[in-house]
């Protein structure tokens, strides 16, 4: 098998949930020290729904990204999101998540203004990888799932669109 052969080696994907983050309040944007631009977004609450999994997103957690420029001049970023789901059945599940951001130079002041309409996701990219945990054995399946999101932005949040991969 030579280096570029994935030996039929290929993965799937299976729609996970729908995820719709609150953000009231906005953004905290903390500015530009000597290493990196840091912004905040406080979690305040949120929904969940997809075929075997449905719930609330509870207030608490929390998105710590990090923001620079690419070289056509995009918005670029990263981030580390944490927060926890409570199911409709009353599972706990702590979410995690690391993701990145493009957002071109021609979109990003409506982006950035939560007065703005919806800007159409088309023209900027959220990616996400999130991972689950939960001690509840009902929901044990998830520990074992990698998931991946396409994400958009909403006025008062962003709204996930999870796939499971296998």
């Amino acid at each position: 098998m030579s280096e570029f052969d994935f030996g039929g080696r290929t993965l799937q994907s299976a729609p996970l949930c729908v995820a719709r983050f609150e953000v009231a309040g906005g953004i905290m944007d903390l500015g530009a020290s000597p290493w990196r631009t840091r912004r905040i977004g406080y979690i305040t609450g949120g929904r969940f729904e997809g075929p075997r999994l449905k719930g609330d997103i509870l207030p608490g957690g929390g998105n710590w990204s990090e923001a620079g420029v690419a070289a056509d001049g995009a918005a670029i970023g990263t981030f580390d999101a944490r927060c926890v789901w409570r199911t409709d059945d009353g599972a706990l599940i702590h979410v995690s998540y690391t993701g990145r951001t493009w957002i071109p130079p021609e979109v990003g002041a409506a982006f950035r203004d939560p007065a703005q309409p919806e800007v159409a996701p088309d023209r900027y990219r959220i990616r996400i990888a999130p991972v689950f945990e939960t001690s509840d054995p009902r929901y044990d399946w998830l520990n074992a799932v990698l998931a991946v999101g396409v994400g958009e932005r909403l006025s008062d949040g962003v709204r996930h669109f999870i796939h499971a991969i296998g």
